[in-house]
């Protein structure tokens, strides 16, 4: 069976009368007039053509892929920025190579290699360790912007920052109105990784409320969230309230107090952080 040709831009230009730079300009939307075009993506459509992803990589020196890290797919709310950035990313005819560090630091900066060496447009980046020397070497080579904490070593990197002091401050203040002096933080940090802003605004504004404070390293899984829980509430002074820098460590504090018979809010408190929209189906909310 013969193999069909493949529908080419020199084919669009000549059933439009037109050049082929013309026909590539129309399609790209620069240069031409919109009734123009219209009129070439009409033709090309009639024609079955599609842009060789290849051709077009060499003409602009653009691969038109953009490289999307996440410290760990396993939290929930990274899964959902992974979601959003893809769809953002099509809305721009770009795709996204999404990668997974899973929580490892040595896996999150082999994959930071790995896509400034697939030659990516850009990374973006939820970062596990943001002091780490490899992201500089990254923002040389291409774009980066991070989103959550800023990269110590890559000054030059866009930034998408929460209000971490003020949302730290903001939950640790309901626990303190609600009466608890002994409270843990489960936070994401790392042993190679102890000053990321969230757990140091939360151990300088803990001291400022009179706060017996504990800052307990989770992993980002509900089932990793849910055995650091079980750790801190075996202890004989545990806490009476528990506070996650992330829903999933939240829904695995749930977990874990209900394998121990505690109920939520009566034995222990669980405040989460991310708003996410699973959070709505935990009883109490």
């Amino acid at each position: 069976m013969q193999r069909s040709r493949r529908t080419t831009l020199k084919d669009v230009a000549a059933a439009t009368g037109l050049s082929p730079a013309t026909v590539s300009y129309a399609l790209r939307g620069l240069q031409v007039p919109p009734e123009t075009q219209e009129r070439v993506r009409a033709a090309a459509k009639e024609l079955g053509y599609e842009v060789n992803p290849i051709a077009r990589a060499l003409a602009s020196g653009r691969t038109g892929m953009v490289g999307v890290l996440s410290g760990s797919l396993a939290d929930l709310w990274q899964q959902s920025l992974a979601v959003a950035l893809s769809r953002g990313l099509l809305a721009q005819d770009r795709y996204a190579i999404i990668a997974d560090a899973n929580g490892d630091p040595a896996r999150e900066r082999q994959l930071a290699g790995q896509l400034r060496d697939q030659q990516v447009d850009g990374v973006l980046v939820s970062p596990l360790n943001p002091a780490a020397d490899h992201w500089a070497d990254l923002s040389a080579a291409v774009p980066v912007v991070t989103i959550g904490d800023a990269l110590l070593t890559a000054p030059l990197a866009g930034c998408v920052l929460f209000d971490n002091r003020h949302g730290v401050a903001t939950a640790l203040d309901h626990l303190a109105k609600l009466g608890h002096r002994r409270v843990a933080v489960l936070t994401p940090s790392l042993p190679s990784t102890p000053d990321r802003p969230a757990g140091v605004f939360a151990q300088e504004h803990g001291e400022e409320l009179g706060l017996d404070l504990v800052l307990i390293g989770s992993p980002a899984s509900v089932a990793g969230a849910a055995m650091a829980a079980t750790g801190v509430l075996a202890l004989d002074d545990r806490p009476t309230a528990i506070f996650c820098l992330s829903d999933s460590m939240a829904y695995g504090c749930y977990l874990a107090a209900i394998r121990l018979g505690m109920s939520v809010p009566s034995d222990l408190s669980v405040l989460g952080y991310d708003d996410h929209e699973m959070a709505e189906l935990v009883v109490p909310a």
